[in-house]
């Protein structure tokens, strides 16, 4: 018989003589009897505010999502708004996705806001999370809530922290959030007296406030005019983007857009589906068998919340292919500053942003157009940071990351999948009007900047003890650190947690200006760059591999693609 650690037994006990609902407790006397390791897994740690705010299983426990964990959590924003705000009238937006439990989290936030005096603006209906950024400007709010756990499987949820830039908490506030929460030891702790008087529901016609921005972000109407036709499919994946991407995309004027039925309700536990993923070919089968069937020459899908998006298009073969969100974030800064270029709007007052495991492909186009690009930590409120600091001094044109996040303008603060689906199009539609293909689009950019080609690996661990092996995995990165990888020497290693950068042959350290995170950078002596970095969420590390080469002549594309495929293979079998 498995024993369980005292600590853990104490915390389930507190739980158990603790105000909680009798089928709660039911669940806590089931896994001490029978599933004593599940029982660890759900009270050795208390969930925390990571890189995206608080996320994890759904379940009993301190380590579980719950109306518990939501409420004590909840009520730490609450304190610490008061302290921020004193004397103000504070206001919070919130709103979630279609994942299991959501609206009961979601109303469990508002009711714990409202009994602290906070105004609650409650989306009457599910939005995208763009939306959610949008509405904490747009109406003056001082925080926003959004529960979702965004492409995680079906057995997640989360809780997503805005602050009054529209943004994702950055620091301080995020770690002052979390000691805030740390002194809400007990449920009593909580104010759990809802005042409705407090609650008001931000209705539709803000949908039509929203869409009106987002349509003012087309740069190539007559384009979009003489390809009006053109078709596109279109998939939420059972999430909440089912009204708005389509709304988006009829917007900018298309006319012929067709919604995968079977994945247009909303649903949490995504039945057609194995994760309802974008980035994961298998969650768009649906959609590239209807857009074969209605010969589309685009391929669009969002995750639950709607703030990832993917793009398959047909290549020469007629056959999808999948873009990854290097391609497309490197296709539409490409499309974005030949436009601005165009219109003869670029005068060294705009800028982009992209992160440090992001294709430097899109550096590389940027500086191409003489226009800066900011490199910044993984997180898109990191991008929004960089956003706000520059905020009335120079233009933000777009940006992303290469997990399928993009934001074109800067009315919302955090990846915008609506606006990003419309905007590919649009850029497919514009090529196409010159005789282009995207394939053909890329391998310009190639042959005027370099091929650069990416990949991804994702060790995800289980419970407490996985949690520990990935941490030692990086101590072990960090302090005996690789002198090749797949018979390549390593030339520069970069420790963004301890702030250096070492150039391995002379030995020297030099200090980097970022802020402190966990992640560690190899760089190659053939141009190959690697990053190690953890999730700050789950027991989970991701392997980021980008290889490049020079490519001068367009008609070598698929061959230098393939070179450097192969070098991809070598390093993910390294790192396997």
């Amino acid at each position: 018989m498995t024993t369980i650690d005292p600590s853990i037994q104490a915390k389930a006990d507190a739980w158990l003589s603790g105000n909680i609902d009798e089928e709660s407790k039911a669940q806590i006397r089931t896994l001490i009897d029978q599933n004593p390791s599940e029982l660890t897994d759900s009270f050795y740690q208390d969930l925390e505010f990571g890189t995206g705010g608080l996320r994890g299983l759904m379940g009993v426990g301190t380590n579980r999502m719950n109306v518990y964990t939501v409420g004590m959590a909840t009520q730490g924003l609450a304190n610490y708004l008061l302290k921020c705000f004193p004397g103000e009238t504070i206001r919070v937006a919130i709103t979630h996705d279609c994942r299991i439990n959501n609206t009961l989290f979601a109303t469990t936030t508002a009711n714990v806001l409202t009994a602290n005096g906070i105004h609650v603006l409650y989306f009457k209906e599910m939005r995208p999370t763009p939306m959610l950024s949008f509405a904490v400007r747009h109406f003056d709010c001082k925080s926003g809530v959004m529960i979702t756990a965004s492409h995680n499987p079906k057995e997640y949820n989360g809780y997503k922290a805005y602050w009054d830039d529209g943004a994702q908490v950055v620091a301080p506030h995020d770690k002052n959030i979390i000691d805030e929460v740390k002194k809400i030891t007990s449920f009593d702790d909580v104010n759990w007296d809802k005042n409705d008087a407090l609650f008001q529901y931000i209705e539709e016609d803000f949908d039509e406030t929203y869409m009106k921005l987002v349509k003012g972000l087309s740069l190539a109407p007559d384009a979009i005019a003489a390809q009006k036709n053109m078709p596109i499919v279109f998939s939420p994946i059972h999430g909440a983007s089912g009204k708005m991407v389509p709304a988006a995309i009829k917007a900018f004027g298309f006319e012929n857009v067709h919604i995968v039925k079977e994945q247009a309700e909303p649903d949490g536990n995504f039945p057609t589906v194995i994760y309802p993923n974008p980035e994961e070919a298998e969650a768009l089968t649906l959609s590239l068998k209807l857009g074969k069937e209605v010969g589309a020459e685009l391929v669009l899908a969002c995750d639950p919340d709607g703030d990832r998006y993917a793009a398959a298009v047909p290549n020469a073969s007629g056959e999808f292919e999948l873009l990854n969100g290097n391609q497309t974030g490197a296709l539409l800064t490409y499309y974005l500053l030949s436009q601005w270029k165009k219109a003869g709007k670029l005068d060294g007052k705009q800028f982009m942003v992209n992160t440090i495991v992001t294709t430097e492909l899109i550096d590389r186009i940027c500086e191409g157009f003489g226009v800066k690009c900011f490199s910044v930590l993984t997180g898109f409120k990191n991008i929004a940071a960089i956003i706000k600091d520059l905020e009335g001094k120079e233009t933000f044109i777009g940006g992303g990351e290469e997990s399928y996040g993009y934001l074109v303008g800067d009315f919302v603060r955090d990846k915008d999948g609506v606006s990003a689906c419309a905007m590919v199009a649009e850029a497919i539609a514009y090529y196409k009007t010159q005789g282009k293909s995207v394939f053909d689009v890329l391998a310009e950019i190639y042959n005027q900047f370099g091929f650069y080609k990416e990949s991804l690996i994702s060790v995800t661990k289980k419970g407490k003890d996985g949690a520990e092996q990935i941490q030692a995995l990086m101590t072990d990165f960090r302090h005996h650190p690789p002198a090749e990888m797949n018979g390549i020497a390593v030339a520069k290693i970069v420790d963004v947690k301890e702030s250096t950068v070492k150039d391995v042959k002379s030995g020297k350290t030099e200090k980097l200006d970022m802020d402190k995170s966990n992640v560690m950078q190899f760089y190659l002596a053939d141009g190959s760059k690697i990053s190690a970095r953890p999730s700050g969420t789950e027991p989970k590390i991701k392997y980021y591999f980008s290889v490049n080469a020079p490519l001068s002549d367009v008609s070598d594309y698929r061959k230098v693609e393939a070179e450097l495929v192969e070098r991809l293979e070598g390093l993910k079998r390294y790192f396997s």
